[in-house]
């Protein structure tokens, strides 16, 4: 498959590794139900248990804490909602505001629908939950929250989050917590037990990994309720058949996106502070938002006054370009980013966003090509939207 001109959407997926390839590829030709006791399903279960201790030892768990899930929203949704009738009466959530929808919409359903009590937590211009902020909105009423929930680092604008004081804020009162990993792993330090997190989650496809594979990680004594039933494959708290082969090819990724982090976060860094300064010169009006510094290393989001960003990217996309934007789109209509909503932005400046991020397979010609075609797609957009 040839690669686009400049890939300039890790955040969405990121490229497979050729270690999780081989290590998912060797696995697809062999037969076996890990929950079977023959020869066979015997084999399919030692993969699937070195994958858990592999990916343990990675991300500073336990084996017993890997608790393998379809992906990402599977299990932001059994962390949340599992989480929140586990501990009921408590009926309180507490939520950033700038989560991603696999996390914010699990919540507002359980507001809509199970009577739950959720409280948006407030975000600086920066995108950051700031801990007093939590521990206020924890003393309005302390036995009446069942779960928080903080990402990692946003999906959006990169902003990294304090979850190891927000865990300690929620810990003061025996609530759980639960942090959305997914963009973290692989360009930043993680730790499950340093970040004293209850439970994380974390997806293949983010850090060189296959698609429609994820992992919660759930501290031992946590008991969310199931989402799916079935066999209990997974501490009776996940049902389903084992994707072995999958699981197989997350754990070659997990392995070597945190043994090449602190390399890949140098590079990067550098890479993103390029792409960052050159799009600055190009169009000088544009606006940098998140962090400028405590930021994922790969992201650099904007906004483009007078632009809107879905006519952007196509616009960019024609020329070899791929990106994403900052905004949801509903029936064929731009909604603005709740994320730059929530940071005080307004909704011009939410609409005409733009994320481009940065991965393994990303290199400094990806920057001169979005340079070279960037000012006249901005020009022609603004035209477009004067029209």
């Amino acid at each position: 498959m040839t690669r686009p001109s400049a890939y300039l959407d890790h955040a969405a997926t990121t490229p497979m590794l050729p270690e999780a390839i081989e290590a998912m590829t060797e696995q697809l030709g062999r037969v076996g139900n890990a929950s079977s006791l023959h020869a066979a399903g015997r084999q399919t279960r030692r993969i699937v248990e070195e994958s858990r201790e592999s990916i343990a030892e990675a991300l500073g768990a336990r084996p017993s804490e890997v608790v393998f899930t379809s992906g990402g929203t599977e299990a932001d949704n059994l962390a949340i909602k599992g989480l929140y009738w586990s501990r009921r009466p408590a009926d309180r959530i507490l939520i950033s505001s700038v989560e991603h929808h696999a996390a914010l919409d699990p919540a507002q359903w359980l507001e809509r629908s199970q009577g739950a009590r959720v409280t948006l937590l407030p975000v600086d211009p920066a995108g950051r939950v700031d801990p007093a902020e939590l521990r206020a909105a924890i003393a309005e009423d302390p036995s009446g929250v069942a779960v928080v929930s903080v990402m990692w680092a946003n999906n959006e604008v990169g902003t990294v989050q304090p979850v190891r004081e927000l865990a300690g804020v929620a810990h003061e009162h025996g609530i759980p917590f639960h942090t959305d990993a997914v963009q973290a792993i692989g360009q930043l330090p993680v730790s499950f037990a340093a970040s004293t997190a209850d439970a994380l989650t974390l997806t293949g496809h983010k850090i060189g990994g296959p698609m429609g594979v994820g992992v919660l990680l759930l501290a031992r004594g946590l008991t969310p309720v199931s989402v799916l039933h079935g066999g209990g494959q997974e501490r009776d708290v996940r049902s389903g058949t084992l994707d072995a082969p999958a699981i197989a090819g997350l754990a070659a990724a997990v392995r070597v996106a945190v043994r090449d982090q602190e390399h890949e976060h140098a590079r990067l860094t550098a890479l993103r502070d390029t792409l960052i300064q050159r799009v600055r010169q190009a169009v000088p009006d544009v606006v940098l938002n998140g962090d400028p510094v405590d930021r994922l290393p790969g992201n650099a989001h904007f906004s483009f006054p007078g632009c809107e960003g879905d006519a952007l990217l196509m616009l960019l996309d024609a020329k070899g370009v791929e990106c994403s934007t900052g905004s949801a789109c509903s029936a064929g209509v731009a909604q603005p980013s709740h994320v730059l909503l929530a940071m005080g932005a307004d909704a011009a400046a939410a609409r005409g966003s733009l994320r481009f991020t940065l991965g393994h397979t990303s290199t400094p010609e990806d920057v001169d090509r979005l340079v070279d075609v960037l000012p006249a797609a901005v020009e022609r957009a603004r035209r477009a939207g004067l029209s």
